[in-house]
């Protein structure tokens, strides 16, 4: 009987212990965060593409910022502070890129992100804020981020090397002839891919903001969105399948497309076949409208889909 009940006590201290060791898991900001953060004004191509990769020290934070802005892509080293009791992180100084600059004259604005942490059954996010010093309040605007946890890749080894590898980055990149030949033109029509079009409704609509174009006609182009890792993607327009089986390069695939002005918005999602090398899948989608171009950040995951809702400006009344 005596034995019984020591056996039963272990047991019970295992759980307790595990219990309280994945509680204390589910508070840290450790590991690779990935996702978008967005300017807050009503420009949907103000947009970055953000990947995070963090180790809290006892009583600081460090750790790595990429992000890619219109053709560059930036990488830093960042340091701050987190407090696990109210799940907020801060990290300081961060050079962003200021979202208004043009090409060959680009201006940093000086920011502190500050984000929170929200764990549920589904998945682990940040969200929150880059927000500028008090000295350029009027200038940087806020930029607020919204970060996934990527648990498949977030394991102590590679997270540390991530960071030991560091090397601090900033890269323009500019189109050679060879990259605006398209590597696959696209007839915009529907094709058959039954599972394809399963699983697309199995998955969670990631729904970005809103691109408003001044024509019905519209070129798209989409492009590997920074280390050409062999992802493959299929394309659907206003929820029909026109593509599959497309890899990512530094070639685009290419497609035109006709508005449907009897729709309030057309839609393009990104289905990710696969995730790459580098997790999640992602694309760099232009769009041109013959006056503007856009360039849109594409992330997609084994569990969400990129959906880009596109808006017709409205007409001038004839006078």
């Amino acid at each position: 009987m005596r034995y019984s009940n020591i056996q039963t006590m272990k047991k019970l201290l295992i759980i307790i212990l595990f219990s309280i060791s994945l509680h204390s898991n589910s508070q840290s900001v450790f590991g690779y965060w990935y996702g978008y953060a967005n300017v807050k004004t009503n420009n949907s191509a103000n947009n970055y593409l953000v990947e995070l990769v963090l180790n809290p020290e006892k009583g600081y934070v460090s750790g790595v910022l990429n992000y890619f802005f219109k053709n560059t892509y930036r990488s830093l080293q960042v340091k701050g502070n987190y407090d696990i009791k109210a799940r907020k992180l801060y990290l300081y100084e961060i050079p962003v890129t200021y979202f208004g600059s043009v090409a060959n004259m680009e201006v940093d604005c000086i920011m502190n992100m500050i984000g929170s942490l929200r764990v549920t059954q589904t998945g682990s996010n940040l969200t929150g804020s880059f927000m500028s010093l008090p000295q350029t309040k009027y200038v940087c605007t806020e930029i607020s981020f919204n970060l996934s946890l990527n648990a498949d890749i977030s394991k102590k080894d590679s997270v540390m090397m991530a960071i030991r590898n560091y090397r601090e980055t900033n890269q323009l990149w500019k189109p050679t002839l060879s990259d605006t030949l398209p590597s696959q033109n696209i007839i915009t029509r529907k094709v058959i891919n039954y599972v394809i079009e399963k699983e697309v409704n199995e998955r969670e609509p990631d729904i970005m903001n809103d691109v408003v174009v001044e024509s019905d006609s519209l070129k798209i182009d989409f492009y590997d969105n920074g280390e050409v890792d062999g992802d493959s993607i299929s394309i659907f327009y206003n929820k029909n399948l026109i593509a599959f089986h497309q890899k990512l390069g530094t070639r685009a695939i290419h497609f035109d497309v006709v508005l449907d002005t009897m729709l309030q918005s057309n839609e393009v999602t990104m289905f990710a076949e696969n995730l790459g090398s580098i997790p999640p899948n992602t694309a760099l989608m232009i769009i041109d409208d013959g006056k503007n171009k856009y360039n849109i950040r594409m992330a997609s995951s084994l569990n969400k889909n990129a959906t880009l809702r596109i808006k017709r400006k409205p007409r001038r009344p004839l006078k």
